[in-house]
């Protein structure tokens, strides 16, 4: 669903106001899902730097792709927030701003003047949002941060392989997406507690360390090292809570993937593959007796799914109410009927390209829903309508702005 560029369609999250000063993905992509839902955001981006992320993968026309989802719904102005122009015109923005969303190394908005102190002092209802790799303090506080580094120190790379292989990084920004949807999260906390009944009125910091995020997703680790001194290791495509769990090979040379999380599910598997001699085995009453039988299962389920086609394999477990997909790729999803009726990948309008299909909204709300109002602008388009709107200057103060370089 798209609409003119300018005042966001009325949504969940209409009248809330976003400034993105963040870059590349964890706190921009945020911003876009709150963008999604209503808010009213504005890019900000360097005059002679834009957001990386502006060049990160595929191009057609002149038009980075990953920028149309990553940019939608949002306006963009340019800033340079290193001069004291710059920063005292953020500043007015933030004024009439609810959420500021930043990534920059710890020191660095305070070094602006623009620390959350200073901007709390003449907006005290502002939530500002911190993103950065190791949070605002402690050793690795002023090092520079990347989702890689996350999902290498947060035990995810060490857990992800084969055993006789290395550890495995993610090919896609997995930890900066992880944080996206945690900062997205903790910023409605923060407003909720601010606008709630008995709340305190007041805006406040939150400091979202993206090895965090991923470290919460990962499981019971710290648990189980802690309680019993267990060192995950990385296990391939088989899970260390259950098994038969694993991809197999059909017959026509595809892949599907099963999971027996439940214990029903797993005895469905086994008597559909022909084995349900091994339910009454003591050793199949828990996933965590049966991996260690993984090798005998894997055997039965690889077999039985290696000898047929994967319609059948598909068509076959789901008969038996039993836990199975094939393993997509684009194609497959773009294809796929599951997420056509969900509308998964949409397709958006941009004026460059024409439509242009990705990926939807988060979530589903029944009577406010979300809505792609539009796709990534170029860079700085909004600069001059944004700063007159909401500051009310004149074009001879944005021709001079724009000669200084400040804008």
């Amino acid at each position: 669903m798209t609409s003119e560029n300018g005042r966001p369609a009325p949504g969940a999250l209409a009248g809330l106001r976003v400034l993105d000063v963040a870059t590349v993905f964890a706190g921009p992509l945020a911003a876009t899902i709150l963008g999604d839902f209503g808010a009213e955001v504005i890019k900000v981006e360097h005059p002679t730097r834009p957001d990386p992320a502006r060049a990160h993968g595929p191009a057609k026309d002149g038009v980075p792709l990953w920028w149309t989802s990553l940019g939608r719904n949002k306006r963009t102005i340019t800033l340079a927030l290193n001069t004291p122009r710059g920063a005292e015109l953020l500043h007015a923005l933030t004024d009439q701003a609810d959420v500021l969303i930043e990534n920059f190394r710890p020191g660095t908005l305070e070094r602006w003047g623009l620390g959350p102190e200073v901007l709390a002092r003449t907006n005290p209802r502002l939530v500002v949002a911190r993103v950065t790799g190791f949070g605002q303090f402690g050793p690795y506080a002023s090092r520079p941060g990347f989702g890689t580094l996350a999902e290498s120190m947060s035990g995810f790379a060490a857990i992800n392989g084969w055993p006789d292989g290395p550890p495995t990084l993610p090919p896609f920004g997995m930890a900066d997406g992880i944080s996206a949807l945690a900062t997205a999260q903790a910023v409605m906390t923060a407003l909720y507690e601010r606008d709630r009944p008995g709340g305190s009125g007041r805006g406040q910091v939150v400091d979202l360390a993206i090895i965090e995020p991923i470290l919460t997703v990962l499981g019971m680790q710290a648990q189980a090292y802690d309680q019993l001194g267990i060192v995950q290791q990385r296990s391939g495509n088989r899970s260390v809570n259950n098994a038969p769990r694993n991809a197999y090979r059909t017959r026509d040379g595809r892949w599907v993937a099963i999971s027996t999380s439940a214990q029903s599910i797993a005895e469905r598997v086994m008597t559909l593959v022909g084995h349900p001699e091994v339910i009454d085995e003591p050793w199949f009453a828990t996933g965590a007796t049966r991996v260690q039988h993984a090798d005998l299962l894997d055997e039965y389920v690889g077999g039985w799914i290696a000898e047929r086609d994967v319609d059948e394999v598909v068509k076959s477990f789901e008969d038996a109410q039993a836990a199975v997909s094939p393993i997509y790729d684009i194609t497959d999803i773009f294809a796929d009927p599951q997420y056509q009726a969900l509308d998964s990948i949409t397709t958006a309008d941009d004026p460059t390209l024409g439509p242009v299909r990705m990926p939807n909204v988060l979530y589903r709300l029944s009577q406010t829903p979300g809505s792609i109002r539009w796709t990534g602008r170029p860079h700085g388009a909004d600069t001059r309508t944004v700063l007159r709107e909401l500051l009310d200057l004149d074009d001879a103060t944005l021709d001079g702005l724009a000669a200084e370089k400040i804008v």
